[in-house]
């Protein structure tokens, strides 16, 4: 990142999400550039492996007026990177908390904020659902799938609105699927990728987009500071997709395995996790199998991200074999694979 689209040193920052896998990479990056870091975490949040750097905590809910109200106070830059992740029986008021309220908050505290300059809104290529005819870009119509989606998506509606109506400076980054060493996203995947068969849903020609997390947090920086972001939504994720079993070949060479994929059809997949997923919620067990997992076989992924590299100027330092790799490795290191 050049100079002249960088966060000033000095600059007084705040950070949600910052335990989480991406909100650290980002703190990070932050600390390197000098910035007086605040961030919000959960009383329950384990913030040990952020210790050593110099950053204020406010502990509390995101959510909690109080909580955001001192967070904000002051700071010229909000990176909302917080998220409710998927779990089983997570109540609904739940996501609509971490994702609907929080942004509220945040945003109304910001405009009380005289030296604010840009708030930076984290939401996901989910809000766009299924690609029916990819690859989708910006424009393209909300049609999410879930919970979560659907209040990621809300999220985003009120911001846009809201942002318009008091002139908040603002951005939306909406990341692909994000990877990197540091993460377990991709592990079951990779770990099919290595075994004597690999076993893929569908014919494996499933389009799934990627966006290397050391590149998300670029174009999250850049997107606080370069003038033209300001206002606009953009998708972030690598310069095309790639396939399910583009990744797992890309696995097993990076780990010198065989690649022996085997195809089996998803529909029976589908109906038996609709049946586990109804038992275990009467039962109220976790499900061994889920409708998402089987989907993540069959629905495709796929964005058009140019804009974000035409408007602003970013790119990505990281192709998706480079970042496949490296993740394997990581993995394999830390004695996962």
């Amino acid at each position: 990142m050049g100079d002249e689209y960088k966060i000033p040193a000095g600059a007084r920052v705040l950070i949600t999400g910052a335990t989480g896998f991406t909100g650290s990479v980002l703190v990070r990056k932050l600390v390197l550039m000098n910035a007086e870091v605040t961030a919000i975490a959960r009383h329950s949040s384990n913030i040990s492996a952020l210790e050593k750097y110099p950053i204020k905590w406010v502990r509390g809910d995101v959510a909690d007026p109080e909580t955001v109200k001192t967070a904000v106070s002051g700071v010229e830059y909000i990176f909302h990177v917080a998220a409710a992740y998927r779990e089983a029986g997570l109540p609904d008021d739940t996501y609509r908390q971490v994702h609907v309220e929080s942004t509220r908050l945040l945003a109304e505290s910001a405009l009380n904020s005289a030296s604010f300059k840009r708030f930076v809104h984290i939401s996901t290529v989910g809000v766009h659902g299924h690609v029916d005819n990819p690859p989708a870009d910006e424009n393209s119509p909300f049609n999410p799938g879930d919970i979560y989606q659907q209040t990621k998506a809300e999220a985003e509606m009120w911001l846009h609105s809201f942002a318009a109506k008091n002139k908040l400076p603002y951005t939306v980054i909406r990341p692909a699927a994000i990877y990197g060493p540091g993460d377990k996203r991709l592990l079951k995947l990779f770990k099919m990728a290595v075994m004597p068969l690999c076993i893929i849903l569908g014919d494996g020609k499933t389009l799934y987009h990627l966006v290397h997390v050391e590149d998300l947090t670029d174009a999250i920086l850049l997107a606080a500071v370069h003038p033209l972001a300001n206002g606009e939504a953009f998708i972030c994720g690598s310069p095309s997709a790639t396939t399910i079993e583009g990744i797992c070949r890309v696995v097993a060479n990076t780990l010198n395995k065989p690649f022996r994929p085997v195809h089996l059809p998803a529909a029976p997949f589908f109906w038996l996790a609709a049946m586990v997923e109804s038992a275990s919620k009467l039962l109220k067990i976790e499900p061994f199998l889920y409708k998402r997992r089987v989907a993540f076989f069959t629905k495709d992924r796929s964005f058009n991200t140019q804009k974000i590299r035409e408007k602003i100027g970013f790119t990505n330092k990281i192709s998706d074999n480079d970042g496949i790799s490296q993740t394997a490795l990581w993995y394999k290191e830390k004695g996962w694979l």
